[in-house]
C-alpha cells in the first residue's frame, strides 16, 4: 500500500486530507510533520505567534468548511472559551471577522477530526508534532525525510510527498538590533519599546505590527458612541509608528458581496484557457481586453470615470489609485469605511469592486505563460489592483487606524519610488532618507509580507543538488534579457515539482513562498482549500491504485472454471 508524508499541517494540508478521504484509504500509511507543538493550526493563526488583536480578514461565509463550518464551531463553544478566543457570542453572524488565534483553534479542532475519520476507515495515519523536517531527497522508487526532534534525527522513506511548509521568513526575527525582518511572532513586537518605529508596508501585515506594537502600550476601547478610540499607557509619549510604502495608501474596508458569486460572462475560464492557447507575445493585452469588456458590462459607469475602455494595463493601474492617493489617506478611510458599513447594512454590492474579486483568479491563470517582460507588467501595473480587491480590511483594523492616528500615535507615508531606507545603521534600526530629507527609527519592521522566493532558497538542500527544484520561467528567461527577479519554482497544474525522471505525483509543492510566481494570489484560506483539493484528489486516486493493486478484483468465472 502506498505512503504518504506530508511536510507541515496547516490548513492546505488539512484541506488535502479531508480530499483524500473520497478514496479507499484503508492501508495506506498517511504521516504528518508538524515542527510546532500544535498541528493544524498554520502560522497565520497560532497564538503567539499572532496576537489576540489581530484580526482575520475572511469570515466564515468564505471559508470552505472541514467537517463543519467556522460559524457552527464558534456556536457550539462555551462562552467562556468564546471570551479566551476574543469573540463575543453576540455579535457572531457568517460576516464576522474573529480573531485570528479563534481562526487556529478551529483548524486544530477540524485536523483532529479528518484524523480520527482517516483512521475509522483504514488508513494508517501517524502525526508527528514538534518534528522539524530538515532535509527531504529523491531515493530510487521514494521520497526520503530526514527530520529532527526530541528524540533526534530520523530518517524515512515514502512513495509520495506533500511539501507543504507554509511562508517562509528569515530565520532570525530581529537580524540586526532595532531591525525586523518580519512582524512575527507578534509577541516579539509587543516586548518594543514605546519609540519610533517604522514599519514598511502599509497592507493588512503592516497593520497587524503596528496593532501588536501599539497594543503593548496603550489600550482599544469603543465607547458608549460606538466608536474606537485608543488611549496610550502613561510613559509612552516617545510612541510614534509610521506605515512606509510607495503609494502610501492603506487598505480599503471589507465591502459586500454576495455569496456564492453570479458568474462572469465575457473573461470567463474558458475564454482566457482560449488566449492562453493562442499564446503570442501580446498574451497579456489580449487577456487585458477581455477583462475590460468584463469590467464595461458589469459597471459601465466606473469603466467611463477611470477611463479604462480607451486605457492600456498601466493607465488602469495609475488611475485605478489615482484618487486615493491625490487624498489624506486616513479621511479617505474614514469616508470608505463608512461607505462599506451602510453597503454592509444594506447589502448592497458596489458592482466594480465584486467584479475585481471575481475577475482576479481568472487572470491569474495567465502568469505562467508571461514572458519576463509581460510578467512584469502585470506584477507592476495589474496586480497590486487584484491585491487591493481581495485584501481589504475587517471593519475594526480600519477603526483602530484611524483611532491610532487621532491619538497622534501613526501616520502613513507614502514613499515614491526615490527613496532609500540604510538598515544597517550602527546604532540600529534604520534611517530613511527621501527626497533629501532623513528620518531616523529607532525600530523598524518590514511589514510588505511573503515575497516570492527562487530555488536557491528552497529549504531541503539535496532537492536542490539533485536538480529537482529548478526556478520557473527558466525557458521564457532566456528569451528576454529583462531579469526582474525570482517567480518561484517549476511545477506543473497539480502542483508537482518538475524534473527529468521524476514520476508524476511523486513529490508536490504547496510551499507558499515558491508557488506565488505562478500563482500570485495564494495567500488565502480559499486557495488553501483549492489546493489542498487539487493535491488531495490526485493522491486519492494514488490510493485507489495501490489498493486495486494490493487486492486485485477476482474473476468469478474463471475461479469457479
Amino acid at each position: 500500500m502506498s505512503s504518504i508524508a506530508f511536510v507541515g499541517a496547516g490548513p492546505t494540508t488539512l484541506y488535502a486530507l479531508k480530499a483524500l478521504l473520497r478514496a479507499p484509504v484503508r492501508g495506506v500509511g498517511v504521516t504528518v510533520f508538524e515542527a510546532e507543538a500544535e498541528p493544524g493550526v498554520g502560522s497565520p493563526y497560532r497564538a503567539g505567534w499572532n496576537g489576540p488583536s489581530m484580526l482575520s480578514n475572511i469570515a466564515s461565509a468564505e471559508i470552505p468548511p472541514v467537517t463543519e463550518t467556522l460559524l457552527a464551531w464558534l456556536q457550539g463553544r462555551a462562552d467562556a472559551e468564546l471570551r479566551d478566543l476574543g469573540v463575543e457570542a453576540a455579535d457572531l453572524s457568517d460576516r464576522t471577522f474573529v480573531p485570528r488565534v479563534a481562526l487556529g483553534r478551529y483548524f486544530r479542532d477540524q485536523f483532529e477530526r479528518v484524523v480520527d475519520q482517516l483512521r475509522s476507515a483504514g488508513a494508517c495515519v501517524d502525526v508527528r508534532a514538534g518534528r522539524r523536517v530538515d532535509d527531504v531527497a529523491i531515493r530510487g522508487e521514494g521520497v526520503e525525510l530526514r527530520w529532527s526532534g526530541a528524540t533526534g534525527a530520523e530518517t524515512g522513506r515514502f512513495d509520495h510527498v506533500v511539501l507543504a511548509t507554509g511562508h517562509q521568513w528569515p530565520s532570525k526575527q530581529e537580524s540586526r538590533p532595532g531591525y525586523f525582518t518580519s512582524p512575527w511572532p507578534a509577541a516579539t513586537l509587543a516586548a518594543l519599546p514605546p519609540t519610533k518605529v517604522g514599519v514598511r508596508g502599509s497592507s493588512l501585515t503592516a497593520i497587524d505590527a503596528a496593532i501588536a506594537v501599539a497594543g503593548a502600550h496603550g489600550a482599544f476601547t469603543r465607547g458608549a458612541d460606538g466608536r474606537i478610540k485608543y488611549e496610550p499607557a502613561a510613559g509612552t509619549e516617545g510612541l510614534r509608528i509610521t506605515l512606509m510604502s510607495r503609494k502610501g495608501l492603506l487598505p480599503e474596508a471589507d465591502f459586500y458581496f454576495p455569496l456564492p458569486h453570479p458568474p462572469l460572462t465575457i473573461c470567463t475560464p474558458q475564454a482566457i484557457a482560449g488566449v492562453i492557447e493562442a499564446g503570442g507575445v501580446d498574451l497579456l493585452d489580449r487577456a487585458f481586453d477581455l477583462f475590460r469588456r468584463e469590467m464595461a458590462a458589469v459597471d459601465p459607469a466606473y469603466v467611463a470615470a477611470v477611463g479604462l475602455q480607451r486605457g492600456d494595463l498601466e493607465a488602469f493601474g495609475e488611475a485605478y489609485f489615482a484618487d486615493r492617493m491625490a487624498t489624506d489617506p486616513f479621511v479617505w478611510a474614514a469616508t470608505n469605511l463608512a461607505e462599506a458599513q451602510a453597503n454592509h447594512q444594506t447589502r448592497f454590492t458596489v458592482p466594480w469592486r465584486d467584479a475585481l474579486l471575481r475577475l482576479h483568479e481568472v487572470m491569474a491563470s495567465i502568469t505562467p505563460h508571461l514572458d519576463k517582460v509581460q510578467f512584469d507588467r502585470f506584477s507592476r501595473h495589474l496586480k497590486p489592483v487584484f491585491v487591493d480587491a481581495y485584501g481589504a480590511a475587517p471593519h475594526e483594523s480600519v477603526e483602530r487606524m484611524l483611532a491610532l492616528h487621532r491619538a497622534g500615535k501613526l501616520e502613513v507615508l507614502a514613499l515614491g519610488d526615490d527613496h532609500m531606507v540604510d538598515t544597517r545603521r550602527p546604532e540600529g534600526g534604520a534611517r530613511l532618507t527621501r527626497r533629501g530629507i532623513s528620518r531616523s527609527f529607532p525600530v523598524f519592521i518590514e511589514g510588505t509580507g511573503q515575497r516570492i522566493l527562487g530555488a536557491i532558497q528552497f529549504p531541503f538542500l539535496s532537492l536542490i543538488e539533485q536538480g529537482v527544484v529548478r526556478d520557473a520561467g527558466a525557458a521564457q528567461d532566456a528569451e528576454s534579457d529583462k531579469v526582474e527577479g525570482a517567480r518561484g519554482v517549476e511545477i506543473d497544474d497539480h502542483f508537482s515539482l518538475v524534473a527529468d525522471g521524476l514520476t508524476p505525483d511523486r513529490l508536490f509543492c504547496l510551499s507558499l513562498p515558491f508557488i506565488l510566481g505562478r500563482h500570485p494570489f495564494a495567500q488565502g484560506l480559499t486557495s488553501s482549500h483549492e489546493m489542498g483539493e487539487i493535491v488531495g484528489r490526485r493522491l486519492a486516486v494514488v490510493a485507489a491504485r495501490s489498493a486495486e493493486a494490493a487486492h486485485p478484483p477476482v474473476d468469478r468465472l474463471q475461479a469457479v472454471a
